[in-house]
Order: structure tokens, then sequence, then C-alpha cells
């Protein structure tokens, strides 16, 4: 993993236990309310990317048997009573979250239900109100015209890779309201120009990436003027 005196091995992971879990929700409730009193605006819940809310929903990662394991409404449970809380905090209109269907990162499988617990997953947070969601697609086309059909509200649309000759093309569409760029901005401080130019971009250091230093951060040059 990443740290701030460079890679670490990773711990061995363990289930939560039921009360764990409860206070993990908890924490999750508390630190949005945190983050508003500090003058954010709203709060990004990270269910994608291998990360805790992501390990409840894949069955290689989540082998409980009790309420939050095995079918596709257990394995959803934890993702939801977060969402929730969130909401019921801060505001819907304030709660957002990040979600990566059938990415398969740092060994998580969703396996073959994955189509199924999306659709599941989102038709649940739909009911929440919640302000958008951020999907990081890099697979199945159609479970993406699902999502799009089940969500109502705004849809942020992360394709990694995404060439520049495809940009705007998912708002276009209306597969998205809005697409984001991770990689493309941290590298281009003058992203926009770059795009409207058709200038080249530079390309983003991974090495350096979460460094917690200048350097592939906020040392990539802008155009000459």
């Amino acid at each position: 993993m990443f740290t701030a005196t460079g890679m670490q091995d990773i711990p061995t992971p363990r289930a939560l236990t039921a009360e764990e879990i409860r206070q993990t929700v908890a924490d999750f409730r508390h630190a949005a309310r945190a983050a508003i009193e500090a003058g954010s605006d709203g709060v990004e819940i990270h269910g994608a990317n291998a990360y805790l809310v992501q390990q409840f929903l894949a069955p290689n990662a989540n082998t409980r048997t009790d309420r939050y394991g095995g079918s596709i409404e257990n394995r959803a449970r934890f993702a939801i009573e977060v969402a929730a809380a969130i909401a019921e905090e801060i505001g819907a209109d304030r709660t957002a979250i990040r979600l990566s269907p059938g990415l398969t990162m740092w060994g998580i499988d969703e396996g073959a239900e994955s189509p199924d617990l999306y659709r599941y997953l989102i038709a649940e947070l739909d009911k929440l109100g919640l302000a958008y969601v951020h999907i990081v697609h890099t697979g199945d086309e159609q479970r993406l015209a699902d999502i799009r059909a089940l969500w109502k509200r705004a849809i942020i649309l992360n394709r990694p890779g995404r060439l520049r000759n495809q940009v705007g093309a998912d708002v276009a569409s209306r597969l998205a309201n809005l697409e984001a760029y991770g990689q493309m901005v941290l590298a281009n401080p003058d992203f926009v120009a770059r795009l409207k130019t058709d200038a080249p971009m530079n390309e983003a250091d991974r090495a350096s990436f979460f460094g917690g230093a200048a350097q592939g951060y906020t040392d990539y040059p802008a155009m000459s003027a």
C-alpha cells in the first residue's frame, strides 16, 4: 500500500464483527458531518476500487454468513446503510457515491452476479435521492445502460484510458451528465486550453502517485504563453 514513507505490505485483513459494522456506519456518518462543518459542499462515498464498500459487494472478499454476506441483498446492505446514514446526517442532496461495477482490482472479483448486484444496488440507492452516482466504467456497455435506466438523477462517468477525441461523447449521448477525468487533469494544469487548441497532453507520472510531495502533482508544465 502507498504510505508517506513508501510502499508497505498490506496487513492481513479480517472480517468485521457485527458491532464493528455498526460502528463503521456511524463513523461514516460522523466523518460526513465533520466534512460539512469544515466547509465541504458534500460527500462522495468511495464504494469503488476495492475499498471497504466494494469488499462487501464482492463474494470473493465477503465470505460472511450473517445478514451482510451471501445473497445480493445482503452484500449490498453495507453500502446502502452507509449511504442512508450519511444522507440522513447531511442531506441526500449533499451525498453521492462512487462505484466501479465489475472492476477487478487488488484481487476483488464480483463474479457472474455482478450485473444483477448493481441493478439491485442502484435501484435501492436511487430511492435515497442522492445527488449523483459516480461510475468508474471499464467494461460492459449494457451494464452502463442498465444503470442509466435505473438511476433517476445525475451520473458522473469516468472511463479510465479515455482518448482525448472521446471527451464529451458520453455527455453528448446523454449517457452521462458529467464526465470525470483524473490523470489527464492531474498532469495538465491547463487541461481545458489543451483540449480547445488540440495541444499535446503531458503524460501522468505514475511512479509519483500518492507520493506526498510536489513531484507529480504541482510540477507538471503548462503550455507556453
